[in-house]
């Protein structure tokens, strides 16, 4: 005999998720990563700002037109008269750097109100970010980019007494120092 409430049902074990293609690594805009490292700097110092935003390539992530997988930001704190870096990072990459944001090296002294030509800066003066700055930068440099395709681009961001603005140099090549052309 068999009773009417009763039945027996399995339901099949679920396979385990693939990853999607969403949650992979993907590079970002300066002004985004920016943004992902000012809550831990102003952890850090209330009355941080940022002093200087650089671009760093990383082999695990292919970089995009204007976007990378690594950002450092140098922020000061006018109060503690003090620097502190902090990184973001969209990967993993072992030894020594981790997915997300943290802070870099020691605290370092801020005397003379900048660091090297740079000049703090608020975060309300992030107007525009590396896409547009790519976009403007490749426009103009057409001939230079047809000599030079496979150099590598990076992005600084800096106020400075010189351009008397807060503005993003586009780098080809790994830093201002040793870029082959900026604009």
């Amino acid at each position: 005999l068999h009773s009417c409430g009763s039945s027996t049902t399995t339901t099949p074990a679920k396979e385990p998720e693939k990853k999607a293609e969403a949650e992979k690594p993907v590079p970002v805009t300066g002004r985004t990563a920016f943004f992902k490292m000012y809550p831990s700097a102003r952890q850090w110092a209330a009355d941080a700002k940022g002093i200087q935003l650089s671009s760093v390539q990383m082999k695990e992530v292919p970089a995009e037109p204007g976007k990378a997988a690594m950002w450092q930001a140098t922020f000061v704190s006018e109060t503690k008269a003090k620097t502190k870096s902090f990184v973001w990072s969209a990967v993993e990459s072992l030894p020594s750097i981790r997915e997300g944001v943290w802070a870099t090296g020691r605290e370092e002294a801020f005397i003379g109100g900048r660091v090297g030509q740079a000049l703090p800066f608020f975060v309300q003066g992030i107007k525009s970010d590396t896409d547009e700055a790519y976009k403007t930068a490749i426009s103009k440099e057409d001939k230079f980019l047809k000599t030079n395709p496979t150099d590598s681009v990076n992005f600084l961001l800096e106020y400075t007494q010189r351009t008397n603005v807060l503005a993003w140099r586009v780098l080809w090549g790994e830093t201002a120092g040793t870029a082959t052309y900026s604009v």
